[in-house]
């Protein structure tokens, strides 16, 4: 309902603030009320609501006129600038890549060479050395860590990139703080306000019974979801590890200070900032304390607010959970697109590796029943790979719905990658719950998908299957709609790096095996002919190429999946505006074939098809001929 009083207010502050921007009004107008409604029903009739109109005013002053500018350059897109098949990014750790924040420079002719256009910096901001969670344990939300360099340091990268037309990504991290935070020393000092920012407990009987309901997170190293601080004899909300603090929302004061470090980072230049796990923001006693309603208001909140301030910087939402609930994360109803502009798609990621270890691809075409729900206006952030462990969270009626039991299902494929079994993949297993026997995965694309054991082999076919997988998978991501996010070093086909093991701060967490250290001489090889490296960067580098040049895989809501009636073969088609491509994957190990009648059904009567990945044409034969495979071959056809 449409608040009068309440638009005087805003129409008060912009005047006394000076804005005579047309847009920052209608933005303003539109936005308000529902930002209002929900900050009310979230803290009812908190003083704190004018806090947040001069965060959100604050903000849009503080705006410069180059991102005010990029925000108009956006606006004028046909469609969201986010859904466009131009971009490809590309995650890493500055420090682990290239140094520091002052070196990426000297990289971006690499990457550009690759055909990257979109960085994802891992986190960069303070965090203490041995209890940084790789970064997620923040220490000052506006201080860069020391040994990547400085804020203004940031700021000239964010530059140069402008002006090579390419984009960055960093991570918030809502849920918590290092116990380092000045928020936790002052309420470790006893001062009740600061005390109220985090969840805190004089004894075991809330926690005991938050618990009872709560799902570990990291049971092996970081068991339950309280820690005992003995300097105020209190018990601290903890549900990732002990030096990391839940954030209390309950506390309006709470939320208006991260709006204000969300709206920071977007004058750093930010384009899409990346809210490390939303779905954990929110608790409540008796639940799971994951994906409750209100987390999904504060995450609408959040995005109206950035939406009036800072209407270039769109939002990835890090809701790595079961695949009807990620849905959730773009919005529903009136607020569907929004709440997050992005989301990964973990579940296309997870069952890319069901498909990879089975041969069988009935998993991964049961689960875009679920998947095809996303709504037209967002995206996915589709990757093979990231920093973190490969869950296999997919429901298990999709397990069952492809003919197999759910527990014994997982088992396979956790041993088919963590050496339980015989199989050509090297990984681990990580964060195994001894109570549930559930574990995820780690291990880099290339040792997952046999090289590691390939190259120690000395056999070129099985290092040659191993290249025909890295490339299938990374095909597959680029194709299926949304942002392709590569992992740093998979373009180059690192295998696990063990070096972790030799240090203390990182050897309990094998996920740093699959987090190398680049050595630049291994990636000068990438244009040496005929090597490992040059073999995988020429294949990516193609695929990224042939991506860009068709409209059609751009994400809107323009793909359909075809009935192959082959269980090893999956396929889509993309479309628009009368153009049509069809993907089609084979993920056994053996020679597939299907009939060209797969193709005929949709609508597709051309004599000749051609494939734009081998440039080689196909021939329609009548509905009895059959289109061949290759193992692990794919076909992009038009």
């Amino acid at each position: 309902m449409y608040n009068s009083a309440l638009q005087k207010q805003a129409n008060a502050l912009v005047k006394s603030h000076k804005i005579k921007d047309a847009g920052f009004q209608e933005r303003l107008t539109a936005n308000l009320d529902d930002i209002h409604n929900h900050f009310r029903a979230i803290y009812g009739d908190s003083p704190l609501f004018s806090d947040l109109i001069q965060t959100i005013f604050q903000a849009y002053t503080d705006r410069s006129p180059e991102l005010k500018k990029r925000d108009e350059a956006k606006a004028k897109k046909e469609e969201n600038w986010f859904l466009s098949q131009d971009l490809v990014g590309m995650s890493l750790y500055v420090d682990r890549f290239a140094g520091k924040i002052t070196d990426l420079p000297a990289k971006l002719p690499y990457l550009e060479k690759l055909g990257v256009n979109f960085l994802h910096l891992m986190p960069l901001f303070k965090s203490p050395e041995g209890e940084s969670d790789g970064g997620y344990a923040v220490e000052d939300f506006r201080v860069v860590e020391e040994k990547l360099g400085t804020i203004e340091d940031l700021r000239e990268f964010q530059k140069a990139l402008q002006q090579k037309d390419m984009y960055l990504m960093i991570d918030i991290v809502l849920n918590h703080t290092s116990h380092h935070h000045e928020w936790a020393k002052l309420a470790k000092a006893g001062i009740k306000e600061y005390q109220d920012y985090f969840y805190m407990y004089n004894d075991r009987r809330i926690p005991d019974a938050m618990e009872e309901t709560m799902p570990e997170i990291f049971p092996e190293s970081s068991p339950g979801s309280f820690t005992y601080d003995e300097k105020m004899d209190k018990w601290v909300m903890t549900v990732f590890h002990h030096y990391q603090w839940d954030l209390n929302y309950t506390n309006p004061k709470v939320f208006v200070e991260m709006l204000a470090n969300v709206l920071y980072y977007a004058n750093l230049g930010v384009d899409v900032v990346r809210i490390d796990a939303p779905a954990f923001i929110w608790k409540q006693m008796g639940t799971s304390c994951q994906n409750l309603p209100e987390a999904h208001q504060l995450l609408q909140l959040i995005k109206m607010c950035v939406e009036v301030a800072t209407p270039g910087m769109a939002i990835l939402g890090e809701a790595i959970v079961a695949p009807a609930q990620i849905m959730e994360y773009f919005g529903t109803g009136r607020f569907a697109t929004h709440e997050c502009d992005f989301a990964y798609n973990a579940t296309q990621m997870a069952v890319q590796w069901d498909a990879l270890a089975t041969g069988d691809i009935r998993v991964m075409r049961t689960a875009q029943n679920e998947l095809l729900r996303k709504p037209k206006g967002a995206t996915w952030l589709t990757y093979t790979r990231c920093h973190d462990d490969i869950g296999l969270g997919y429901d298990d009626w999709m397990i069952q719905h492809a003919g197999f039991n759910p527990y014994d299902h997982r088992s396979y494929i956790k041993n088919y990658y963590s050496g339980g079994i015989e199989s050509p993949a090297i990984g681990a297993l990580f964060a195994v719950n001894p109570k549930t026997q559930d574990a995820r995965l780690s291990g880099s694309l290339a040792s997952l998908c046999g090289l590691e054991k390939a190259i120690v082999s000395k056999n070129p076919a099985s290092i040659q299957t191993s290249i025909d997988k890295i490339t299938i998978m990374q095909a597959q991501s680029l194709f299926v709609g949304g942002v392709p996010m590569l992992f740093y070093g998979d373009e180059a086909a690192y295998t696990n790096d063990y070096t972790y093991l030799q240090d203390p701060g990182k050897s309990y967490d094998n996920r740093w095996m699959h987090r190398p250290i680049i050595d630049w001489k291994k990636n000068a090889a990438v244009d040496k002919a005929d090597s490992i490296e040059n073999k995988v960067f020429s294949n990516l580098q193609k695929l990224i190429k042939l991506r860009k040049s068709l409209k059609v895989v751009a994400d809107l809501k323009n793909i359909h999946w075809l009935e192959v009636h082959n269980n090893s073969i999956i396929g889509f088609e993309r479309y628009l505006n009368g153009e049509k491509v069809y993907f089609l994957f084979n993920f056994s190990a053996q020679p597939q074939e299907v009939t060209y009648y797969m193709l005929g059904a949709y609508g597709e009567r051309a004599t000749v098809l051609k494939d734009l990945w081998t440039g080689k044409t196909v021939q329609i034969g009548m509905d009895h001929d059959h289109l061949a495979f290759a193992p692990y071959q794919f076909y992009v056809l038009k």
